[in-house]
């Protein structure tokens, strides 16, 4: 019979903590908080008013992101929002600034993972989005599936689950600027591939080209208690493109 009394009262604490530490995850992740954080900051060089022009380019293989819809998120950062009078133009040949965006990841994750992800800095589409999550997954949660990231802990009350979720949007950032009259850029490039366990080869090319560039990562964070993608989306893209105009 004790051990029977015990029992019951060691389950009754139980749930009475879970339902205070669930109920305090609701009262602190109520609302919805969005990070942008850039892993190195970039300065573009001024130039005159009829020369701001640019050309965004995004590129993704991740199959939740919408590359239109984040498009136009940057297009009218530097339409509307942005008072420097840089134009977005269709051109590449006539845009003094190309900006290339790669984003690699739009998932769950944990405030390490996405630390990881930030400390990585630019990678460009060298790494798939698998690859960064699985970099990720040793740092935080052990026993994840490979290519995945799991956000926030699961606090059962009467059947009602409450999480503490967060998305993750990596975006590397390539941005090239044409160099002035007279001014010519070298560029050295290496590359080393495992041929087989037995080795590797490397190669490397040198070349001349008349832009500059500049390349850096923004991870882009949403918590929010039982967060959905959908609820978190639109501003995730809003300050992202707001990051990236920021540089010009």
């Amino acid at each position: 019979m004790n051990s029977h009394v015990r029992l019951v009262a060691m389950t009754a604490l139980v749930l009475a903590l879970g339902g205070c530490a669930a109920t305090q995850t609701m009262i602190a992740k109520k609302d919805l908080d969005v990070q942008a954080r850039t892993s190195t900051a970039i300065f573009v060089d001024p130039v005159p008013k009829e020369r701001r022009t640019i050309y965004v380019d995004v590129k993704s293989g991740v199959m939740e992101f919408d590359r239109r819809r984040f498009k136009q998120f940057v297009v009218e950062q530097f339409t509307v929002a942005n008072d420097n009078g840089y134009r977005v133009v269709d051109d590449p040949d006539q845009a003094q600034f190309l900006m290339v965006v790669y984003v690699l990841n739009l998932e769950k994750a944990s405030p390490t993972a996405a630390q990881v992800a930030l400390n990585q800095g630019y990678q460009g589409g060298a790494i798939a989005a698998g690859a960064i999550a699985g970099a990720a997954v040793s740092h935080t949660w052990a026993g994840a599936g490979v290519g995945g990231l799991v956000g926030g802990a699961a606090e059962l009350i009467s059947g009602a689950a409450v999480k503490d979720v967060t998305y993750m949007l990596v975006s590397d950032v390539q941005i090239q600027e044409k160099a002035p009259k007279g001014v010519l850029v070298r560029k050295d490039t290496r590359i080393d591939t495992k041929v087989s366990d037995a080795g590797a080869a490397r190669q490397t090319s040198s070349e001349v080209s008349m832009r500059k560039e500049y390349r850096t990562r923004i991870v882009t964070t949403a918590n929010k208690a039982n967060l959905e993608l959908p609820e978190a989306e639109e501003l995730m893209f809003k300050k992202t493109a707001y990051a990236m105009a920021g540089f010009f």
